[in-house]
């Protein structure tokens, strides 16, 4: 297995071009080897082309890409055969049983039949190996590809919008399956564009635009960065006691939504704020700090690279 300080994926300045439309432009990505990186952003941010480049899909038409310390375009096969791929719309056998679409893809990568059950026990889909795959639900066919992508055990797991029209129950036996991946040392690049996917599993998260990187790195450190002034929810027995809530040193705002939400210079201020309250007669009935989370911090890098654009 892969050492953490080692890249499982390297993408230096690398662009792909459809015509005139740039779908990577100039983009940058570092994935040590065991970790989970999340790819997030809208449609058409470039976040299917940069898994189809990892794969040799696709040749880059600049710029370097290595997989494994590995060329897609030379080591094709050999990376394939290390990694897992689950696209947006898995192709399936339709006429043929769960058994038989598990069983020829094992052929393929020369892995043993036994190791079909297992895979499809993972993911819940084990008591529909016997029927037709055309009359598969969406979910169905969802955990049926992701049973198909880990058979052979690879190394890396690629997952392209993997919960994209699935119930709640199948996403989460999806996010289910990269936590129990990544702490069995795999390393996983999963694209969305839903931010609470992201939340808890990413070691590293790549939020795309427009085929670029706009800003990457571990949550906490962009949190750090692009989410510099916390915000703290108060609310009172009398709300006239806060209307003055600004005037106090260490406030930079406050808006009303649902309570007041108060944005300080820091959180170090807020002992004594609530102190000088409390001592004023105001009886506050809710004092509570807003843990960033990827949407507030996917939001505020979007408003951050539009001021300065």
């Amino acid at each position: 297995m892969e050492r953490m300080s080692e890249l499982a994926i390297s993408l230096a300045s690398v662009e792909r071009r459809f015509g005139s439309v740039r779908a990577v432009d100039g983009l940058d990505l570092e994935v040590p080897a065991g970790s989970v990186a999340v790819l997030l952003g809208p449609n058409g941010a470039g976040k299917t082309t940069t898994v189809r480049l990892i794969t040799g899909a696709l040749r880059a038409h600049a710029g370097t890409v290595r997989v494994l310390g590995l060329d897609p375009q030379t080591d094709g096969d050999t990376i394939r055969q290390r990694t897992g791929v689950v696209p947006p719309k898995p192709a399936l056998f339709d006429q043929l049983d769960g058994w038989d679409n598990l069983r020829f893809t094992a052929d393929i990568w020369g892995v043993s039949h036994d190791s079909v059950l297992p895979a499809a026990e993972r993911f819940g889909i084990d008591h529909a190996l016997d029927q037709a795959v055309g009359g598969y639900s969406t979910g169905m066919r969802t955990r049926l590809a992701l049973a198909r992508a880990v058979l052979h055990d690879p190394d890396i797991l690629l997952l392209d919008e993997p919960t994209a029209g699935l119930d709640p129950e199948s996403s989460r036996a999806v996010l289910d399956l990269i936590r129990e991946l990544a702490g069995r040392g795999r390393t996983i690049v999963m694209c969305t564009h839903l931010l609470h996917e992201a939340e808890g599993i990413a070691d590293q998260v790549v939020m795309m635009g427009a085929g670029k990187s706009q800003a990457a790195g571990p949550p906490t450190r962009l949190a750090a960065e692009f989410l510099r002034e916390p915000t703290v929810v108060f609310d009172a027995e009398d709300r006239t006691g806060l209307d003055a809530i600004t005037e106090r040193p260490g406030v930079i705002s406050a808006t009303w939504n649902g309570a007041l939400h108060v944005k300080l210079e820091d959180l170090d201020s807020l002992p004594d704020l609530v102190a000088a309250m409390v001592g004023d007669g105001v009886r506050l009935t809710r004092v509570e700090p807003q843990l960033p989370t990827l949407e507030h911090l996917y939001f505020e890098v979007q408003r951050t690279l539009r001021s300065q654009s």
